[in-house]
């Protein structure tokens, strides 16, 4: 090859050179946008107050104690059901024999009352048998009251009566004993929304 020949090529490979540089830093219109997101868990706080609903000493069968108390949804969502379980413990006086029935058997539920919900919870049950139910503290009675649930920021009003039965018979066995009753209000909340 000549030198002139050489030489064009080199000047042509150059050119296609500064012409791909060139072509790679040519100018355009472009603009951006930036998006982000959060995602923050709301909560469900159910409360009760008071918190000892019953702390009562000297019972003899026959007596009936009536209580109120307020459920108090403290949380940022609202709450579809409040579920009410129960169990208890008994203490037998020191040196007494044990028990041939359960005490639990003697204490009953009258009623357990949602003053806005205008529902009976509990009609009347035993605290023995109210450890196997798990009604809802917070649905609408019949055709009135306030919707089912506890809204976010509100209180529902609850009234109990509890009875230690008289049943006629000899229930000395029971004397000295306490029994010590455990309610756990379970909130769940509602199906999601499409937000």
């Amino acid at each position: 090859m000549g030198i002139k020949k050489t030489l064009g090529f080199g000047v042509a490979t150059a050119a296609l050179g500064l012409t791909l540089i060139g072509g790679g830093t040519f100018a355009y219109f472009s603009d951006s946008v930036e998006t982000t997101g959060t995602f923050a868990a709301g909560t469900l706080d159910i409360n009760a107050d008071p918190t000892a609903i019953v702390d009562i000493g000297n019972l003899k069968p026959g007596d009936h104690i009536p209580r109120t108390f307020k459920l108090k949804n403290d949380g940022t969502l609202d709450i579809k059901e409040v579920l009410l379980k129960t169990s208890y413990t008994i203490e037998n006086r020191a040196g007494a024999p044990a028990n041939t029935d359960d005490f639990g058997k003697h204490i009953k539920v009258k009623f357990l009352y949602n003053v806005d919900k205008l529902n009976d919870v509990i009609y009347e049950t035993t605290l023995y048998d109210l450890q196997n139910q798990t009604p809802d503290a917070v649905e609408r009675g019949f055709f009135l009251g306030e919707r089912s649930g506890l809204r976010a920021g509100s209180t529902d009003t609850m009234i109990v009566d509890f009875e230690f039965v008289d049943n006629g018979q000899d229930q000395n066995q029971f004397q000295g004993d306490a029994l010590n009753l455990k309610w756990t209000f379970e909130a769940k909340q509602g199906a999601g929304d499409v937000r």
